[in-house]
């Protein structure tokens, strides 16, 4: 096949970790691909997707350097639409970096970071949504976060900005139709059904652009603050919910000294856990410092966790945080296993979840209450919808919505020419070209042609 422009050479990578494992896969692509792995395997067989055991040797001194397994892909058929191999040998340090060597020295050269996607990229194989799923499957470290991202290489997303992008197109197919033909009894529709078709797609932009806040909160985790005063179980806590120990916990009162984080997945929505400072006065000048970044935290947090391991101090968490935040408190009775006052707070009129993070108990009905709470807050969550998930996404979408609501006041108000107020929609279709990685400069002009019969 021919190779792409500017992308004319082979290159390689160790496409799995390094370090003690069964495998290791070395992936070459380009136009040589084929040629470069024949140099270094013997015997060499150039059969399509079936892996046959081979010997692999040094290029230059033919001495053997692993017995692997070798894969050949042929373009456009492959992942990066051009020809390719993988190369499965064993793991460790030592023999995949022998490995990539010997096929460094026959003629690739090595990967920049992303080259494999890049490469597919440009040569059609996937658009720039789906090349960023491939990365947030990668990174995905919820269930949700996993869902979402296959849903966007799937290509959900980019079928629904195509969609979109469509329709602008039409739009400015029948703009164009009135520019060149301004005495067609004023075109081929009527001003309204310009400004019906405008309308309607400032609502379906409005309603893509709504999904950035759920997309955030996949991607990054709602973050639920644990706040409490000093040394009532909130490092305990933590380290229960995310199930190792990360936070240092002793009996003595602010060891936590500044704000520990990690994401957990409990369910719908993940989370983002912090552990914050013990809120109390103090003039010691350090836990002044974590007292003022657990404040921050508060001010930042779609739920907080007040914790406190009797009534007293219970209630003086919830008065404390409940001045320092908007979001929602969800009292933490800690140390359940030593309670005895279960009875007077269940009569508060939202009781408090009693926990021990010594045996467990309680800890799957705070993660219960939490994504409740996050329910109610952004709603019930729709699993196959595409969702912005990254802040290119938005600004590109929100882009596009602002030149749509430009265009709209521009052709209503008739306060500019027409073919002033189309440059609007050309920004606006510019925007989610470039969110899809797609440009198309006589789509416009192709569209007057094939819709209309303009040579009468």
């Amino acid at each position: 096949m021919q190779p792409i422009p500017g992308f004319d050479d082979t290159i390689a990578a160790i496409s799995t970790p390094p370090g003690r494992s069964a495998i290791a896969v070395i992936r070459l692509t380009g136009p040589r691909a084929h040629e470069i792995v024949a140099r270094v395997v013997t015997p060499w067989r150039d059969t399509e997707r079936s892996a046959y055991l081979t010997a692999l040797c040094d290029p230059v001194n033919g001495e053997l350097i692993d017995r692997p397994l070798v894969t050949v892909y042929r373009g456009p058929a492959s992942y990066t639409g051009e020809d390719m191999a993988e190369i499965s040998v064993h793991g460790g340090h030592v023999v995949p970096a022998l490995a990539l060597a010997a096929l460094i020295t026959a003629g690739a050269r090595i990967a920049h970071p992303g080259e494999f996607t890049r490469r597919a990229v440009l040569n059609g194989k996937m658009d720039l949504l789906q090349a960023e799923a491939v990365g947030d499957i990668i990174d995905a470290g919820s269930r949700a976060m996993h869902h979402a991202a296959l849903n966007q290489l799937d290509g959900g997303l980019t079928r629904r900005i195509s969609a979109l992008r469509e329709s602008i197109l039409e739009l400015e197919a029948l703009i164009a139709y009135d520019i060149d033909f301004p005495g067609e009894d004023d075109g081929p529709l009527a001003p309204q059904r310009i400004a019906t078709a405008t309308a309607h797609l400032v609502g379906s932009l409005d309603s893509v652009l709504a999904t950035s806040e759920t997309g955030e909160l996949i991607r990054g985790g709602a973050t639920v603050v644990i706040a409490g005063a000093p040394n009532v179980g909130k490092s305990s806590l933590f380290n229960a919910l995310i199930g190792y120990g990360r936070a240092i916990v002793t009996d003595l009162p602010g060891t936590t000294r500044d704000a520990l984080e990690a994401l957990i997945d409990v369910g719908e929505w993940p989370v983002r856990l912090i552990d914050t400072a013990g809120i109390h006065e103090t003039s010691d000048v350090i836990e002044r410092l974590g007292i003022e970044v657990s404040e921050q935290w508060l001010r930042r947090a779609d739920i907080v966790l007040a914790c406190g391991d009797s009534t007293e101090l219970l209630l003086q968490a919830v008065t404390q945080v409940t001045s320092r935040t908007a979001a929602p408190v969800l009292p933490v009775r800690t140390k359940g296993e030593l309670a005895s006052e279960g009875a007077s707070i269940a009569e508060w009129p939202h009781p408090p979840v009693i926990v021990s993070a010594h045996t467990g108990a309680g800890l799957a009905e705070l993660s219960r209450r939490i994504q409740v709470e996050l329910t109610e807050k952004h709603g019930e969550r729709v699993h196959d919808a595409p969702l912005l998930t990254r802040e290119r996404h938005r600004h590109a979408v929100a882009l596009a919505h602002q030149e749509l609501i430009n265009f709209e006041e521009a052709w209503h108000n008739g306060a500019v020419p027409v073919s002033i107020a189309a440059v609007h929609l050309r920004t606006a279709t510019g925007a989610l070209e470039d969110l899809i990685g797609i440009v198309g400069v006589e789509e416009v002009l192709g569209r007057v042609f094939s819709s209309f019969c303009v040579g009468k």
